[in-house]
Formats: C-alpha cells, sequence, structure tokens
C-alpha cells in the first residue's frame, strides 16, 4: 500500500448533499429504500470535505457505486457516497501492455465498449456485467474464464477515516474468487473504510483470445469461427448473457446471486454419486467448482416466489423484483434456497451481494 500525496480540497468548493433521498433508481433490484443523506463523490476531496463536515463527517458511511451488487433490506442508516468519479484514458503504451485509467463512476461496460473501440483488446469477456469501474475491483468480477485480477494493475483509494489517498497493486487488494480485501471486514480489511476512486487496467500484448469457456466453445461449434477476434467475442459475449439474465432496466435483479461454491475433489465424487449430471469445473488446483444455478434448480426453485421476489425462470442463479419487492421478500428467499442447497447437497450458497 503506497501513499499518494493528498491535496487540500479547492478553496470555496462545497460538497453536493441531499436528503431523503429514495435509493430506488439507484440499485439495479428496484428495491425500495430512502437514504436520510446522500452525498455526491465525484473526487478524493469530496471524500476529506465530507470527513470534515461537521454533522456527517463521523457519521458511518455506505458506498454506492451503480447498486447492481447491493441488496437493500431497509433504509440505510450510514450516510450513503454515491460514487460519480469520471474519465476514462490511455495512461501509457508499452511493448507489452495497454495501461487504461477510469474513474470509479464510470460503467463497467461502456468502458469494455470503449477499449475496444480503441484498439485496446482483453475485457472482451467481462462485457455486459452491470456496475460501475470502482465496483469492479471490490467483486473481482468475472465471467467467461476471465476475472478482473487478470487484468488488474492498481486502484487509488481514499481513507473513510483519515481522507488519505492511497494506491494499492493487486497483491494488496487481495483478490479472491468474487472476493476482495473491499470485502474483507475485521483486522487488516477494508469493507466500509475506503472509498475507490480510480482503477487502472492492464490489457496484454500482443493479445490472446480467452477461449476455455463452453459457452464460447459452443459459439466457435455452431458458426464455424476458430479464431474469433476480440469483437466477435465481445458479441458472443453479449449474446449468452442477453439470452441467459435478465435486463435490469425491464426486471429488477443483481445478476447471479449466489457464488458458484467450491468443493473439494472427494466432495465432488460423493456428489456425482448421488447426482450425476451435477455441472462441475475441475480447478488447476485440485477443488471443483459447482455450478450454483444447476444446485438451485435442482432443489426445484426455478420460477418460484416469496411474494414479489422471485428465482428467474430462465437461470436459477438470480433472483429477480416481479414488481414491488421488498429487500425482505429477497433476503427470506435467498435464504429458503440456501437452506434447500443445503439440506439435500449438504452445500452452503454464499451471496454475491452486499445485504444492508
Amino acid at each position: 500500500m503506497l501513499p499518494a500525496p493528498t491535496t487540500p480540497p479547492a478553496p470555496g468548493a462545497s460538497l453536493a448533499i441531499e436528503q431523503d433521498v429514495s435509493l430506488r433508481p439507484y440499485n439495479s433490484f428496484g428495491l425500495p429504500a430512502v437514504a436520510h443523506t446522500l452525498v455526491h463523490v465525484r473526487s478524493d476531496a469530496d471524500v476529506r470535505r465530507l470527513l470534515g463536515h461537521p454533522e456527517h463527517g463521523r457519521a458511518a458511511k455506505l458506498v454506492l457505486g451503480g447498486g447492481s451488487n447491493l441488496i437493500l433490506s431497509r433504509d440505510p442508516q450510514a450516510v450513503v457516497l454515491r460514487v460519480e468519479v469520471a474519465g476514462r484514458r490511455l495512461l501509457a503504451e508499452h511493448d507489452d501492455a495497454w495501461i487504461i485509467e477510469s474513474g470509479a463512476g464510470e460503467n463497467w461496460h461502456e468502458l469494455v465498449a470503449w477499449t475496444l473501440d480503441q484498439g485496446w483488446p482483453g475485457l472482451e469477456n467481462l462485457a455486459l456485467i452491470p456496475g460501475t469501474v470502482g465496483a469492479a475491483p471490490v467483486q473481482n468480477i468475472g465471467a467467461y474464464g476471465l476475472e478482473l485480477k487478470d487484468r488488474f494493475e492498481s486502484l487509488d483509494a481514499v481513507d473513510l477515516v483519515t481522507g488519505r489517498s492511497v494506491t494499492l497493486d493487486a497483491r494488496a487488494c487481495n483478490f479472491g474468487y468474487r472476493d476482495s480485501i473491499f470485502k474483507q471486514g475485521g483486522f487488516g480489511g477494508l469493507a466500509g473504510k475506503s472509498l475507490i476512486t480510480r482503477v487502472r487496467l492492464r490489457l496484454p500484448r500482443p493479445w490472446q483470445p480467452v477461449l476455455g469457456y463452453l459457452d464460447l466453445q459452443r459459439r466457435m461449434a455452431e458458426t464455424g469461427d476458430s479464431s474469433p477476434d476480440a469483437r466477435t467475442i465481445f458479441e458472443w459475449v453479449c449474446a449468452i448473457r442477453r439470452a441467459k439474465l435478465p435486463d435490469p432496466a425491464r426486471i429488477g435483479n443483481a445478476g447471479s446471486f449466489f457464488k458458484n461454491p467450491i468443493v473439494s475433489a472427494e466432495q465432488c465424487k460423493d456428489i456425482i454419486g448421488r447426482d450425476p449430471e451435477i455441472v462441475h469445473y475441475p480447478m488447476p488446483d485440485g477443488t471443483v467448482k459447482l455450478a450454483a444455478g444447476w444446485l438451485i434448480d435442482a432443489c426445484g426453485w426455478k420460477g418460484k416466489s416469496v411474494g414479489r421476489a422471485a428465482v428467474y425462470e430462465r437461470q436459477a442463479l438470480v433472483l429477480v423484483n416481479r414488481g414491488g419487492a421488498s429487500g425482505a421478500e429477497v433476503v427470506t428467499l435467498a435464504r429458503a434456497i440456501q437452506e434447500s442447497v443445503y439440506g439435500r447437497f449438504g452445500i452452503r450458497l454464499e451471496p454475491e451481494p452486499v445485504i444492508v
């Protein structure tokens, strides 16, 4: 963790603060909640202005990006910080990589499309993942054989207690499967303690496609294109995701709701003995990743509802808002699914979204 110089707020600058703001438009599940205080953060200096605020400076804080990885079960009591840091640029060009920098408030999918438009491939497998750039390292987003950590260079963040800016590399971020230091609490964790303002990505040169994922192999077989370029992979990924996952603009959801559980080879062998059709993926370290969607479907949850929260009929891994669902209904449905899967398979599913 390398300290970066701090810049004092500009004289006369003021914070953009709102009171009693509906958060329904700010979470992709479309859940009802109200922020008693919402602060629009557009720079590192805004964070330091907030920390010096006589009323809100010492209050608990909730960082909000695109709201695509958040389940609001109640009105948050914390001051909500909506991250709106903008800007994207080519920071450096080396023989072996392009280094891209983006503000944390930028839309992730739009960044992926922009890099391709500029002739800098490497993020195409991560197309159409909802949310902001700043949320990507928090979750260590991943899809179709690629994770953010595979393209990560560094990020800037501001400490929510001291206001000090820091730069973190991949090692400091402690990336794991849908995990990072920003989701980890306790000693050494940064959950609720830092706000990411900028992210830098390293796109390797020469470009090499990532095609190991089954759905992409099927596309290659269907099209006869065994050497797709980055734009083609981007379009395939978008088409696959649109066929499987509902558009949050039409049906409220948070994407994949549960992590795919990772078990030992022995555990997997035992489950296969009882359920030979289980979808599973051997990992390089000898463990096995199980398809959470298959486990949920096998328990009969696809299309089922609790109140106005439901399991999506096309993909059991996705929970949706059928219209007017409350956060409590979503949480109740999620817990019922967890209990059902544990009762049948002895596996505890872990939610991907943060539940507030």
